[in-house]
């Protein structure tokens, strides 16, 4: 029995006595069909047909590529089998690298969507992880602001978010917090304190005071911002530290009375805030640089130490014309003052020459040096409190063309010694001055002095026909051919003036008034002291009916309060009986309804009332 290679079906041999031999290579060894079996080449030697079967008996070897077992003959080439073999070979490899190459990109692919789930899942345990942190980071955070706020609050929580509206009011202890991100990005002072006046606001609504407004919200252009209102109990101040915007704040004579007033109006100061500060018309911004015995305190009912210290720079010094420069008696200055401005300087008179000034031995002279071609100027003096005089507020003024000199006499002699302020006016044009204040000897003959022999009276004096003067009857013909070529009487009535013939052509008088001024003064005199002027009370006035209006009946007026110390607003007629003819004004009438205790008794007496007390109480004087 011959059988040729089997086909793809191939069964396994029927007995362990079947032998193959390779057609392709004769010279190798027949082997058996149980070892080709176990063989690792089987399924492919198989299905190429390339090897004969056949029993170990019948199998011989006849020549060389030639099989014969019984009846039947095979012959194969060895070429095509060499070539076939080679094509399966290169088929087996090419099928093993597909399938390795399938098989790694599977397993690439388990690989990288193991390693995408592992991702996954180690985001989302650590986004779960982040979420647990933030939860019990704001739990502590929660925690830790309900201790601080029963803490802060002495165990009162409150905290609400409510809608700021100004409110031009006082202020008598809030924290308020600005909610606008973006509006808080941009200030470094992001919360203050304040007091609480009354509860009668809108619900769901603050109503804020100027100076907290500003404090709080200054650059915020929000239709409606939002607060955050905590309350907090805060220390009582022992000790601030404030700086100035400006130099003018140190001219102020009594610091103490114009931060109390200032501060009568706050109920807490906060690290970092702004103080608006006013004394008379001009306002004045104080900073908060440091406070005791915390960063916010409470000043109600306590005793604060001040430090006040100046601006940063002094270039803060040319910003505003109301600074006073100081003067040295004896010692000229010079300036430039533009049309319209003041240039105001300050002098002191010491206790030693008030007591000259008083007895009437000197003087006190203010020169002015002046061209009138360049432009003109006005001089007006004040005594402190005034520290800056105005057209409408000083003592003494002087409004002559060009150079000038004022003779200060002092209305009251037991207050001459203090400081003096001097404003320098641009009436017209930009004008180059120099400016000296000195003390002047008053040359005045003594009392019971023997007279000259050019003050003794002639007898046989006779009037001048022309000039109305007496004169020797010895001269008086002399006298009078002179006097009627050369010299003319002015005629206005109350004047009488003796003129050059050529000078009485520039001499002129004032219709409203009466005073007689050169041609070239009467523009400047109709301007200063018949120019209907505005007050701010409504009131329309000449200047001298102003001046005695705004220093005696203007409820605007200025005055220096006998009870707080400060320069304010006179106000109104008091509605108290009793306040009127005690004099008071209307803010001495409610400044001095304010309380003190007694240095004797300890009682608390009105200020006001504080005089009566003391005499009728303890028999003081």
């Amino acid at each position: 029995m011959i059988r040729t290679g089997a086909t793809r079906g191939f069964q396994p041999f029927p007995s362990p006595g079947v032998v193959l031999k390779s057609l392709a290579f004769p010279s190798s060894t027949t082997i058996s069909s149980l070892s080709l079996q176990q063989h690792r080449l089987r399924p492919l030697l198989c299905r190429l047909d390339i090897f004969v079967f056949a029993s170990t008996r019948s199998y011989r070897e006849e020549g060389k590529g030639h099989i014969t077992s019984g009846s039947g003959l095979i012959e194969s080439d060895p070429i095509d089998m060499d070539l076939e073999l080679r094509a399966a070979r290169e088929k087996l490899e090419r099928e093993q690298r597909e399938r390795k190459e399938r098989a790694k990109a599977k397993l690439e692919r388990e690989k990288r969507a193991k390693a995408e789930a592992a991702r996954q899942r180690d985001a989302i345990e650590a986004a779960q992880r982040s979420k647990r942190l933030d939860a019990a980071r704001a739990q502590l955070e929660a925690e830790r602001q309900m201790e601080e706020s029963m803490l802060r609050g002495n165990g009162v929580i409150f905290s609400h978010t409510l809608e700021a509206v100004p409110f031009n009011g006082l202020s008598i202890i809030n924290e308020l917090v600005p909610l606008d991100n973006n509006a808080t990005d941009q200030r470094e002072h992001q919360a203050t304190h304040s007091g609480v006046l009354e509860f009668t606001a809108r619900e769901g609504s603050v109503e804020l005071p100027p100076h907290v407004w500003s404090n709080l919200l200054s650059g915020v252009s929000l239709d409606v911002p939002l607060v955050e209102v905590r309350y907090v109990s805060l220390p009582k101040g022992t000790y601030a530290k404030l700086q100035t915007d400006g130099m003018g704040f140190s001219d102020i004579p009594n610091h103490k009375a114009v931060l109390e007033t200032t501060l009568r109006r706050h109920a807490t100061l906060s690290q970092g805030d702004i103080i608006s500060v006013s004394y008379g018309e001009l306002n004045y911004k104080l900073r908060v640089l440091e406070l005791k015995p915390d960063s916010s305190v409470s000043v109600l009912e306590t005793d604060i130490e001040v430090d006040i210290e100046g601006p940063d720079s002094a270039v803060e010094s040319n910003r505003s014309q109301h600074m006073l420069r100081p003067l040295v008696m004896g010692k000229t200055e010079e300036g430039i003052v533009e049309e319209g401005n003041f240039n105001y300087y300050k002098f002191s008179i010491e206790d030693a020459m008030s007591d000259k000034v008083t007895s009437g031995q000197m003087n006190v002279e203010v020169k002015i040096e002046a061209d009138p071609s360049d432009g003109d100027t006005n001089v007006y003096v004040s005594r402190h409190p005034l520290i800056f005089p105005t057209q409408h507020h000083h003592e003494w003024s002087s409004h002559e063309m060009g150079s000038k000199v004022l003779i200060i006499r002092p209305k009251d002699p037991s207050a001459v010694a203090g400081t003096y302020s001097i404003g320098v006016f641009g009436f017209k044009g930009m004008t180059k001055y120099h400016i000296c204040v000195a003390f002047k000897d008053n040359v005045k003959q003594k009392i019971g002095g023997y007279a000259t022999a050019s003050s003794q009276i002639d007898m046989e004096s006779v009037e001048c026909r022309n000039c109305k003067h007496y004169i020797s009857s010895r001269s008086i013909l002399l006298h009078e051919a002179y006097c009627i070529r050369h010299n003319v009487l002015c005629q206005h009535n109350g004047c009488g003036v003796v003129l050059r013939k050529e000078e009485a052509a520039n001499h002129m008088h004032c219709d409203k008034c009466g005073q007689a001024f050169q041609q070239g003064q009467m523009e400047k005199h109709m301007k200063v002291f018949h120019e209907p002027l505005h007050c701010p009370c409504g009131v329309i006035l000449e200047k001298e009916q102003m001046v005695q209006h705004q220093s005696a009946i203007c409820p605007f007026r200025l005055i220096t309060c006998r009870f707080c110390g400060d320069m304010v607003q006179a106000g109104n007629t008091p509605a108290d009986a009793r306040d009127r003819l005690r004099g008071l004004s209307e803010h001495e009438s409610i400044c001095g309804s304010r309380t003190a205790p007694c240095d004797s008794c300890g009682r608390s007496i009105m200020l006001k009332e504080m005089d009566i007390h003391v005499i009728a109480v303890h028999q003081k004087s």
